[in-house]
């Protein structure tokens, strides 16, 4: 009993540590281009928007689909049966400017700091591949992150993606979000298991409720992958993505986000040290 009373505490107190810092932030946040002030609301609204490269606009995006062209070659030699849990193959790519560089552009930062409402911290980029699978395990599980109260997963289709590349699937907030008794049902369950299979979902939260993102090449997901409820398909085919990590600066558990630069993934051989951006001189990277 005591344990749960100073829990009840510590957690109240970091929330009302949370608020204010809101507050005190709020007068900060940087202005936004007319046009942003759309993705700005409906992210707060949906906890999702999806755009793509050329809406976007920025300078940096050939660069960083170029470099995505050498490197994905290189991924996924080996002989890969579906009926195996295959794991995707992921490249920490940080230190390359090509990548880094697009994930810090001023106008996206600051998209993402008026939606967070916090300084924001750039944790890093991950180039993936994902491979056919059958059953569904880790990921590929309905999950929700918890590295912090907000965390914005910016998510690029580098193929065109449509059912058998198994997308970016979420469930809207009308269906999970508190007051519904979803969110304790959903919540119990992740606890418990680390996961929950579409078979558990369906019992919940029907399937004709899911939301599929399929999208052609250069596709981008604006995902709050904290607030949604969320989990990539299962697959026939290959899928290749880059996933882009921010949160408040810093998170909640910053223990949760250093994959996206330490050595928990390799990094591609050809990274030359005279042409990697230095985590040391990154400001918005949290270490």
């Amino acid at each position: 009993m005591p344990n749960n009373i100073q829990e009840k505490i510590s957690s109240l107190s970091f929330e009302l540590d949370y608020q204010a810092r809101l507050k005190k932030h709020s007068k900060n946040l940087p202005p936004l281009e007319p046009g942003d002030r759309q993705i700005l609301n409906t992210l707060k609204r949906d906890g999702i928007y999806i755009t793509n490269l050329a809406e976007l606009g920025f300078n940096s995006s050939s660069q960083m689909l170029s470099i995505s062209d050498q490197i994905l070659p290189t991924m996924g030699q080996a002989n890969y049966n579906s009926a195996s849990e295959n794991h995707p193959e992921i490249y920490i790519v940080t230190d390359l400017p090509e990548f880094y560089n697009w994930g810090s552009e001023p106008r996206l930062l600051n998209i993402i700091e008026n939606y967070i409402g916090l300084p924001v911290a750039y944790h890093g980029v991950h180039l993936r591949k994902d491979f056919p699978n059958e059953n569904q395990f880790a990921t590929l599980l309905w999950h929700r992150d918890i590295e912090d109260r907000r965390v914005l997963k910016v998510i690029v289709y580098l193929n065109d993606v449509d059912t058998e590349q198994g997308p970016f699937e979420y469930v809207p907030l009308a269906f999970t979000s508190l007051p519904k008794l979803n969110y304790y049902r959903i919540k119990y369950k992740i606890k418990n298991t680390g996961g929950i299979d579409d078979q558990t979902l369906n019992q919940i939260v029907p399937k004709s409720a899911w939301k599929s993102c399929t999208g052609k090449a250069g596709t981008v997901i604006l995902a709050d992958t904290r607030r949604l409820l969320h989990h990539g398909t299962l697959r026939t085919q290959e899928r290749s993505t880059l996933f882009f990590a921010y949160t408040a600066n810093p998170p909640k558990q910053p223990q949760l986000c250093t994959h996206f630069w330490d050595n928990s993934y390799p990094k591609p051989d050809f990274i030359r040290a005279s042409a990697e951006v230095k985590v040391d001189d990154i400001p918005t990277l949290v270490k």
